[in-house]
């Protein structure tokens, strides 16, 4: 089963706040996006910023360089998964351990030159594993769906494992991405930019429950 997360992608919190209004009525997992200016080239805005409403369900993704510099401000929030990209050189099975104690899913974000093999023992550590084939910190981008074989790959490694993905969901993929084996497609442009979000939204919910055809 797969679901559509919005993803909130900004700078200020100006822009947070409208993108709140934007979601709200229709959105149930959100993925929040936090950068450092350093991993991503943009800062986004500061975890002690956010906040959502109280019947979201939750994904920060962390696009930073040092983990352990965010990993108690990310907890204090409670979201549902907190995600630390496998390419900080960070060693993130001790981050994954606090985040888990706390009751927080961990998650495992692969840039798309990173192979899953190199780096086994963190994703059968996650509860969740991220597949990023956009640019980072920035709506847009195209869906390489090439980077759909890491589903496979992942999958071996961790048979029990969620998959996100993230870059360049649309209407126009989201079926193949499900079938595909994703079972959380975050999408930034897509809704955020549309002018009509929560139809945009609902195409894509009924692109993912589409029965295939053998």
């Amino acid at each position: 089963m797969s679901e559509i997360a919005p993803a909130i992608t900004v700078e200020t919190e100006d822009q947070y706040r409208e993108s709140i209004e934007r979601l709200k009525s229709f959105a149930k997992r959100v993925h929040v996006d936090v950068s450092d200016g350093e991993f991503a080239p943009v800062f986004m805005v500061e975890p002690s910023k956010l906040w959502w409403p109280q019947e979201w369900t939750v994904d920060i993704h962390a696009m930073v360089s040092h983990p352990l510099d965010y990993v108690d401000q990310l907890i204090a929030l409670k979201p549902n998964l907190i995600t630390f990209h496998a390419e900080t050189d960070v060693n993130l099975l001790p981050v994954f351990e606090k985040i888990k104690k706390a009751g927080i899913k961990a998650g495992l974000a692969l840039l798309k030159p990173t192979v899953p093999a190199t780096v086994a023992e963190e994703i059968k550590a996650a509860d969740h594993v991220l597949v990023f084939s956009g640019d980072l910190g920035h709506y847009g981008g195209t869906a390489s769906l090439m980077q759909l074989e890491k589903v496979r790959l992942i999958k071996a490694i961790n048979p029990t494992v969620e998959i996100g993905w993230d870059g360049g969901v649309s209407v126009d993929n989201a079926f193949t991405l499900a079938q595909g084996g994703v079972n959380v497609l975050n999408t930034g442009g897509a809704v955020n930019k549309a002018d009509n979000p929560d139809e945009v939204y609902a195409a894509l919910v009924r692109e993912i429950n589409k029965q295939g055809v053998i």
